[in-house]
């Protein structure tokens, strides 16, 4: 069975049409720019193969070829489109340079150098695609046996693309002329595969993203843009077995703003949202970037670090003493800021329940001792049931628990 090669290149631009409106269509209803740049792409390069196919018997060979240059800035523009999915600045030199160079090439060659023209023109797509797959490769190296085909579909591409046009004069099947070699049947079937894989593997990116968004969205409290009391105890987890690993203590607080029930009366709740958002803020900034914070109830924040509970004393104080400073007016009417903090600090293997627990007792402390206050708790070597387990594999000595008195500290 013999294909007529015109078909197939019909079938592709068919095809790259489809895909390429299809994209631009999710490209605006999801706001994602890189779907509009490689709708475009797509619809580029389906105009550039088609405008080959009608023009090319009517205009001479060179104006043909040099109106294929918009077929390498589609190119361009599948690398681009991967650079900005990824959050990067488009490359406008890179964009345009491809098609320069083949401009340049039809340009100054004869001619009867066909075969070279299109050897350089299949090396500026490989390129192009090697380009696009060393782009995915840098943003998904961490999970490669997922996302492997983000980066095979663009280097397959290039790979094929070379082997028709370089290969075609040297293994030329019976009869003459480009058109009706073998190779231009295995690129014409590779381009129509290529573009739908390329469209697989956009969307597989694409549902990627939004899954990872809307699971760091459930983790996080929506005003803030701190952790929810999910988030923080996933982040914690994560946190209080790493540092049991290692055998360093933990520490944990739990703040409290004082008298924000009668901010919200007095001022409505709006200016009570931004006296949320300026504690986050505060507490945020106040804190180093190995330390987890995050909101657990309306105006309750709680904080773990890997540190002792000296030196969780020293940034509990520093919030304190932010907050209270910070000058915040409504309309012209100063409104108190004041925060209590209970801390709680303990060694490897201790739980987070625990931790929180002792830490709200603290509060509590602080709360009845006048507010506006920091109080710790410290949690001598607790052996719970996880820490059991944890010590008899690492052959570790289990030790009694012991519950110091509360000890305030600051006003």
């Amino acid at each position: 069975m013999s294909l007529d090669f015109s078909t197939l290149f019909l079938v592709a631009t068919l095809i790259c049409t489809l895909l390429g409106g299809m994209l631009l269509y999710f490209g605006r209803q999801e706001n994602i720019s890189a779907l509009n740049w490689w709708g475009t792409a797509y619809l580029i390069g389906a105009a550039t193969v088609a405008q080959w196919q009608i023009l090319g018997s009517i205009l001479p060979d060179t104006v043909v070829l040099a109106l294929a240059s918009a077929g390498f800035i589609a190119c361009g523009m599948m690398w681009n489109a991967a650079r900005v999915f990824h959050g990067h600045k488009p490359n406008w030199p890179g964009l345009v340079l491809g098609a320069i160079a083949w401009v340049t090439a039809v340009v100054s060659l004869p001619a009867e150098a066909s075969s070279l023209r299109m050897t350089i023109g299949a090396a500026i797509v490989a390129i192009y695609a090697a380009l696009t797959a060393s782009q995915l490769f840098a943003e998904r190296r961490k999970a490669m046996q997922r996302r492997w085909p983000a980066m095979l579909v663009p280097l397959l591409h290039g790979s094929v693309l070379m082997l028709p046009i370089v290969l075609a004069e040297t293994l030329p099947t019976h009869g003459t002329g480009y058109t009706t070699n073998i190779w231009v049947l295995i690129f014409a079937i590779e381009l129509v595969l290529y573009a739908i894989g390329t469209v697989f593997v956009i969307f597989m990116l694409v549902s990627e993203r939004t899954v990872r968004a809307h699971k760091t969205a459930a983790s996080l409290d929506p005003l803030t843009g701190l952790f929810n009391r999910r988030g923080f105890s996933e982040a914690t987890a994560r946190m209080i077995e790493r540092e049991a690993d290692a055998g360093r203590p933990v520490t944990v607080m739990i703040f409290d703003l004082d008298h924000f029930k009668s901010i919200n009366d007095r001022f409505g709740h709006p200016a009570g949202d931004e006296v949320i958002k300026l504690f986050a803020t505060i507490v945020s900034g106040s804190l180093r970037m190995s330390d987890l914070c995050g909101r657990i109830g309306g105006e309750e924040f709680a904080a773990l670090l890997p540190c002792s509970i000296d030196e969780a004393m020293t940034a509990a104080e520093r919030v304190r003493e932010a907050f209270e400073g910070c000058g915040l007016e409504v309309d012209g009417a100063p409104i108190a800021t004041t925060v209590s903090i209970g801390v709680a600090g303990g060694p490897a293997n201790i739980e987070l329940d625990v931790l929180l627990a002792a830490a709200d007792t603290a509060l509590y402390q602080a709360k009845r001792g006048g507010r506006n206050r920091v109080v710790a708790t410290v949690e001598q070597p607790l052996s719970l049931e996880q820490g059991r387990r944890k010590a008899a594999q690492r052959h570790e000595p289990v030790q009694q628990v012991i519950v110091r008195n509360a000890m305030s500290i600051g006003a």
